[in-house]
């Protein structure tokens, strides 16, 4: 049993024991990050046909790909749903989701008499009407993009089938065979890398010298930024976090910009309970950045993570500024109070 002298003595040598001081981290964070106004008007009409209609409001497929979103909506009462053939007869709202859907789609909510509401974001409509342009003057469209992505199939089914040629490499640029070389135009989906789509251009407009394309890259303007945070932030310091979904193409492509630019270690995190520790451990400088569809409360969250293992400061790296905003569909702009005429 131990004496009160004793008892004295441990408390003693227990002062005198250091606290383990935490390694310090330089954090940076790139900006822009996070959503885009194209996500942002999405998740808008989803909660505003919400107050304004109530629950439920259905969604066709994820409204962004964001799981942390996602759930926030379901919280709230919407009903997500791949295709509308899962909708019940009901006069309850249908969105489409940011990534766009093909034609057939709206034909069939019509042929029900669905009240639909469409959440495509503005710059992937505009891929749209390039591509029915370009079909129109009797030209071969080819579309560079991801296979099975949404965005891709909502591009491909704004034609008939067999209109649309997908790209996805340089060696599918090299290989594809126009049924008239001097007839070919081009899109790309809006979420690729700023580099790997620029190589695949080049291949084809070596190849095809009269091929139509955007005056600028269908790639969008908060991708291309992103993306250059990315590069300039990469080589500054240890590791890279890449908060977002992995069926996020621009989150995706995030990753890889970040280990081209030289970074030793990018991961991709949609929450800082999926951060792995280890791979982290011995970092004196760590970048974060999010994708397109990813909340800024989670790049939050992450940092909070960091700061109960390191000593953190935290700064901020600007390679661009973003005011772009887009309008919501006539039938809620009351609710946002926007001008319907708009």
């Amino acid at each position: 049993m131990a004496t009160s002298s004793s008892l004295d003595l441990a408390r003693h040598d227990a002062h005198l024991i250091p606290m383990v001081e935490r390694p310090k981290l330089d954090i940076i964070l790139c900006s822009p990050r996070g959503f885009c106004a194209g996500v942002d008007r999405a998740i808008q009409i989803v909660e505003l046909a919400l107050v304004k209609f109530g629950a439920p409001v259905y969604v066709r497929h994820e409204i962004v790909h964001n799981k942390y979103v996602v759930d926030g909506l379901k919280a709230k009462g919407a009903i997500f749903v791949e295709e509308l053939e899962e909708i019940p007869e009901t006069d309850a709202p249908v969105v489409f989701s940011a990534h766009g859907v093909p034609k057939s789609v709206p034909v069939e909510a019509q042929g029900r008499n669905m009240f639909y509401l469409d959440a495509t974001c503005p710059l992937v409509s505009k891929v749209h009407v390039e591509a029915q342009k370009h079909f129109a003057n009797g030209e071969e469209v080819v579309l560079i993009g991801h296979r099975g992505h949404p965005e891709v199939v909502g591009t491909m089914g704004q034609l008939p089938a067999g209109a649309i040629s997908l790209v996805e490499t340089v060696e599918d640029a090299e290989a594809f065979v126009p049924n008239d070389p001097t007839r070919v135009a081009l899109v790309t989906q809006t979420t690729l890398s700023v580099d790997d789509t620029a190589d695949i251009v080049a291949v084809l407009k070596r190849r095809f010298p009269a091929i139509s394309s955007p005056h600028k890259e269908d790639i969008c303007y908060a991708t291309t930024n992103r993306q250059e945070a990315v590069k300039q932030v990469a080589p500054l310091v240890d590791a890279m976090i890449v908060v977002g979904a992995p069926n996020s193409s621009n989150s995706m492509r995030l990753v890889e910009v970040a280990e081209r630019a030289g970074c030793p270690i990018a991961k991709l995190v949609q929450r800082a309970g999926e951060i792995d520790w280890e791979a982290f451990s011995g970092i004196r400088g760590l970048g974060i950045t999010a994708g397109a569809s990813a909340p800024e409360t989670l790049v939050s969250e992450i940092i909070d993570a960091f700061g109960e293992r390191f000593e953190i400061s935290v700064s901020v790296h600007v390679t661009a500024s973003e005011d772009i905003a887009f309008n919501l569909p006539r039938e809620l702009r009351d609710q946002a109070g926007q001008p319907a005429s708009v």
